[in-house]
């Protein structure tokens, strides 16, 4: 068991921490990111620990550490360091502690709203300044206080301090909602979900201003990584579930759909049914849905048939009910649904199955619970989905992967795969990055790992920046077919210096790979550049353990390999040689 993988221990893991870097730092294809941390209180080990969980996702953080409590005066005041770091990502690490005046019992209201303003500027001020940076910026609402002076009306009154607080919050989740590229880290569910006594140590604020109780240190750090982890695309994108005893109580091959537990009437029944209610609300974020279970097919099925079942057999994907290994069908179901098997996360209630999975397939993930009430909270704090973003092509994801599956079916009807693509009556949308998909586009570069040529992330400054970048061309695409819209799929982003353009970016998600859609994109891009005055078109390959699958597209499309290293590929075109591949879809132009 991954120590660092939920449930962890944080007393271990702050004991264990030097070694753990070490190990961690032997990982292969870690990706390096520069984030910094600015104080409102001691931050040396949440620096520790954030270090910790960013290298268990992959992760090499290169860190800019601000000055003790100094968290205003680095933004608003920066003296060149913070902006010549450079930051991917920035977290900003304050709590109630950095409210300079609470309200009094003696005040007005008028003077009550006075330092509610006042509070509320100065951090503005800060994200604002934070803004310029131009990186995802990560901010903390606040804790509320461990004591309350007027007691139960503190929540109601002006004066008290857990109003003033929640009004404050209430600010900063409107600032975060509005404001493209910042994240909250939800601290003060964080102290509730804990308790307001064990998040914050007195002694520990005393002796060493840490305005969170050392031991929880790592869910703080665990938390943040989250977020980051999901700006980069490294979310989970399906559950591979089993059945009995999993999604209900009790075997159905022996006692039959109407025996096994599931119901509002017993309080195991109570636990699977709100499980399943929990994985229909995954599945409408776009979570994909998949069974792995060891049963007689007709049977298992059944069991979605009651009336009082939330799941029924639509939700779900693929539906291996049989007496193969679950980690074969776990492999099959990567295979028809055309993702990584590192992608999905296996939830069965039988800790042997669950072992021989982790060991036939390491790259899956194992959830790990003890009984029906706690899978949904072993789901959830693991964050294995959380989101950062939420697109309408996400709502649709599970239908599209399900017209994904109708498409492959049909394409063993076809003699050729030619006649099969001409069945699909294909239609590109293609156009230039614009306000409208800048949020999809974003989230597509930071999730697409396979049909990825140069590894490039962006974040969604950085992608608003190239909407008004006289050097920039871009192209995004989304490909409909008569199955239905597989959204928008891929996207290129190329600099213009002279006659030149390079390749920055270009990336497609594999569900719509070889069906002419990358043919039909290159066709584009060279027309742009081509009207731009652009000769030559330069286009790199760096390899990673992931992107092997386009290793030699360039060279499939008229460029010519120049240079070759363990780094990179480099390719070029000559415009002017260039002739258009695409006779199969229909291109429509948005701008």
């Amino acid at each position: 068991m991954n120590p660092l993988d939920y449930p962890f221990d944080g007393a271990t893991l702050l004991q264990k921490k030097r070694s753990l870097r070490r190990e961690l730092l032997q990982r292969q294809g870690l990706v390096e990111k520069k984030v910094a941390i600015l104080s409102g209180s001691t931050i040396g080990e949440i620096k520790n620990m954030l270090e910790l969980f960013l290298l268990n996702e992959g992760i090499k953080p290169e860190f800019y550490v601000g000055g003790y409590g100094l968290f205003y005066e680095n933004l608003v005041f920066d003296d060149g360091s913070l902006a010549a770091f450079a930051p991917d990502f920035l977290y900003i690490h304050t709590s109630r502690k950095n409210i300079k005046e609470m309200p009094l019992p003696s005040d007005s209201d008028e003077a009550v709203q006075v330092k509610l303003d006042a509070e509320w500027a100065r951090f503005e001020a800060a994200f604002e300044a934070a803004k310029k940076l131009g990186c995802s910026v990560i901010v903390n609402n606040f804790d509320l206080p461990t004591h309350r002076l007027m007691g139960n009306r503190d929540a109601v009154d002006p004066r008290g301090g857990i109003h003033f607080i929640n009004e404050l919050n209430a600010r900063i989740a409107t600032y975060v909602a509005k404001n493209e590229g910042f994240y909250l880290n939800d601290l003060a569910y964080l102290a509730c979900r804990f308790g307001l006594d064990n998040w914050f140590s007195e002694s520990e604020w005393y002796l060493y201003k840490y305005a969170v109780s050392m031991q929880y240190i790592p869910e703080l750090c665990h938390n943040i990584s989250l977020i980051i982890k999901s700006l980069l695309g490294k979310n989970k994108k399906g559950l591979v579930l089993d059945l009995d005893n999993t999604l209900w109580g009790g075997v159905i091959g022996e006692v039959g759909a109407e025996g096994v537990e599931l119901s509002t009437e017993t309080p195991a029944g109570m636990a699977y049914s709100e499980f399943q209610q929990y994985l229909r609300q995954l599945e409408d974020l776009g979570i994909l849905l998949n069974v792995a279970s060891k049963n007689e097919e007709s049977i298992a099925l059944t069991g979605f048939e009651r009336d009082d079942s939330p799941l029924k057999r639509k939700d779900f994907l693929c539906f291996k009910a049989n007496w193969e290994p679950k980690s074969e069908n776990i492999a099959k179901i990567a295979q028809e649904i055309n993702i990584l098997p590192e992608s999905l996360v296996f939830v069965d209630d039988n800790p042997a199955e669950r072992e021989i999975v982790r060991q036939q397939l390491p790259a899956v993930t194992i959830a790990s619970f003890d009984s029906p009430e706690g899978m949904i909270a072993a789901l959830d704090r693991a964050g294995y989905f959380e989101i950062t973003a939420l697109s309408a092509d996400d709502a649709k994801r599970n239908e599209m992967y399900r017209q994904n599956l109708q498409r492959a079916a049909a394409q063993q009807s076809f003699g050729s795969y030619e006649d099969y693509l001409r069945s699909l009556e294909m239609t590109a949308e293609l156009g230039a990055f614009d306000q409208p998909h800048a949020e999809r586009i974003t989230q597509l570069i930071n999730k697409t790992n396979q049909f990825n040529l140069t590894t490039r992330r962006y974040t969604a400054q950085e992608v608003e920046a190239l909407l008004s970048n006289p050097d920039a061309v871009t192209l995004y695409g989304r490909l409909i077919d008569k199955f239905g819209d597989n959204g928008l799929v891929s996207a290129m982003i190329g600099t213009v210096e002279g006659e030149r353009c390079t390749v920055d970016l270009w990336i497609m998600s594999c569900r719509v790979f070889k069906r002419n859609l990358e043919q039909t994109m290159m066709d584009e891009f060279v027309r742009r550049c081509t009207a731009r005055g652009v000769k030559t078109i330069v286009g790199r390959y760096l390899p990673t353990a992931k992107n092997l699958l386009v290793k030699g597209i360039y060279g499939t499309m008229g460029f010519e390999k120049v240079s070759e290293d363990e780094q990179q590929t480099v390719f070029e075109l000559d415009v002017a040689a260039y002739r258009p591949q695409n006779n199969i879809v229909t291109v429509t132009r948005k701008d």
